[in-house]
């Protein structure tokens, strides 16, 4: 079963996320990876809407990770996208929408 993710052209596995959780966590501080972890951590198993200004927060956050030097290349590339996506939702002033 996959995710869709507002803003990406397709479906991402449950597995792949949780496993871009597990470099975001060593690519940020424990206070940012702390805001990140419900949607990233594994646990993710429900519908959830995220408002435009905690989807911007959130996609500084991605980018910042896809940053760091601990980040590899797949997976930076993927929080870029990621990150791409919550600043486009939050931009047009709407709803990140995880399902």
């Amino acid at each position: 079963m996959g995710i869709s993710i507002s803003g990406l052209p397709s479906t991402r596995s449950a597995l792949t996320i949780s496993n871009l959780g597990r470099h975001l966590a060593h690519a940020l501080s424990s206070g940012e990876w702390r805001e990140l972890a419900p949607l990233f951590d594994g646990t993710f198993a429900d519908t959830v809407s995220i408002p435009p200004r905690r989807a911007a927060r959130i996609g500084d956050l991605l980018h910042k990770a896809a940053g760091h030097r601990l980040m590899p290349g797949e997976w930076a590339t993927l929080a870029a996208e990621m990150g791409n996506a919550a600043h486009q939702t939050a931009r047009a002033g709407k709803h990140w929408e995880w399902s």
